[in-house]
């Protein structure tokens, strides 16, 4: 190797490092909450089993409206915000609430859809909604609005950097050899064993942590998240997108007054269910935050196998008008890679398979903070000068 390609890895070499050792314990704890929430689905939906299904009835079930009220009704259990209904006759209503003057969210409750009877709140909720607020904003006040979500992009911008220059640190001479590639050396120890281990673990598990990386961007940084839409999606859909919110205005004398009454869900459901028959599962109905009066509403089909493979919806609840319908089906490839994200961020797309090696993989991330320190600190012991043996005088003594 030639003067130039060693001073372009000695540079390497200490961007891989400082790199390394300034976000080593915030990429193992950003890896180890996605590990917790690998399988969440999985765990929730075994822990509330006997509070998601109810026995089917011939009568029929409550209509939402009639279900809130029926709740509500001698407890105050704050502003129901939404609710998932099912075209499962055996399936619970699902009652979400909207935050509290003090940020907080009441925990959710399964209701029975026929007599608005509650069968309990889900176990785990709040834990996963912890350890998710922890992965993607670190817990810093604001959630998605505070600056701990630029501080996970950076780190996950740093991963990056990491990644890309310990390919190149670790290209072997003979770079066509698999074995070289892929199989550490377990006869070694100490110094060898630990740079076999962080580098040849590092490409097995690289093009997922490119996956994660790339997917996770998305979260952090709206310009990464507007040159993504811009670039899968059609430029009608793109432009759509990446319209600015204008903030709320007073609306004015000749403008349409705000209901009287909260509005509720029935006008909507009963849109959505004209317009989709019984060709969906799952229905999640959410009020507008705001003083709107647009329900959204995401819905399943019957064949979906991914929470993000789903239709949306936003009905007017106070005359029933659909304003708009975005299918799942009518999306291109692009768009659906779009939409899919969170899925091929933690690897749901490829099954549980797939789910599996994501989570071994953000599971191993501690392996590579613990072994670069080593790496790094026998470094810096091997540069320090020899000191001379006791009793011996120096030259110049």
């Amino acid at each position: 190797m030639n003067r130039l390609g060693h001073t372009i890895k000695a540079a390497l070499l200490q961007v891989h490092s400082i790199a390394g050792l300034v976000l080593a314990l915030l990429l193992a704890l950003i890896a180890l909450t996605g590990v917790i929430m690998s399988f969440e689905d999985e765990i929730v939906d075994h822990l509330n089993a006997g509070i998601m299904q109810v026995a089917p009835r011939q009568a029929p079930v409550l209509m939402p409206d009639e279900l809130v009220a029926r709740l509500k009704t001698g407890q105050d259990l704050g502003k129901v915000s939404a609710v998932t209904l099912s075209s499962d006759p055996a399936a619970a209503v699902r009652v979400r609430f909207a935050r509290d003057e003090q940020g907080a969210r009441p925990t959710s409750l399964y209701v029975d859809p026929y007599d608005a009877h509650v069968l309990g709140s889900p176990r785990g909720e709040e834990f996963f909604a912890t350890v998710r607020r922890l992965h993607r904003w670190l817990l810093v006040p604001g959630d998605a609005k505070g600056w701990g979500r630029q501080v996970t992009g950076v780190a996950a911008l740093g991963l990056i950097v990491m990644l890309v220059s310990g390919l190149v640190l670790r290209w072997p001479r003979r770079a066509g050899s698999v074995k070289m590639w892929l199989k550490p050396n377990l006869g070694l120890s100490g110094r060898g064993l630990h740079r076999s281990l962080h580098a040849v673990i590092g490409t097995w598990v690289l093009p997922v942590y490119l996956v994660m990386t790339l997917t996770g961007l998305w979260y952090s940084f709206d310009w990464y998240k507007d040159g993504v839409v811009w670039l899968l999606s059609r430029p009608e859909v793109s432009a759509a997108k990446m319209q600015p919110k204008m903030p709320a205005k007073a609306p004015r004398a000749s403008a349409r007054p705000e209901p009287a009454q909260p509005i509720g869900f029935d006008q909507a459901w009963t849109t959505f269910r004209r317009e989709e028959g019984d060709r969906f599962s799952r229905a999640l109905l959410t009020l507008p935050a705001g003083s709107g009066t647009a329900i959204r509403i995401r819905s399943w089909g019957k064949d979906s196998t991914l929470d993000t493979t789903r239709d949306e919806f936003r009905v007017d609840a106070v005359t029933g008008q659909l304003a708009s319908a975005e299918r799942y089906s009518d999306k291109t490839f692009g768009e659906k890679i779009i939409a899919n994200l969170l899925d091929i961020h933690r690897g749901a797309v490829l099954g549980w398979p797939g789910k599996l090696a994501f989570l071994i993989a953000a599971a191993l991330m501690p392996l590579f903070s613990v072994t670069g320190v080593l790496l790094y600190l026998s470094r810096r012991r091997l540069r320090r000068p020899a000191q001379p043996p006791l009793g011996r005088l120096v030259p110049g003594e």
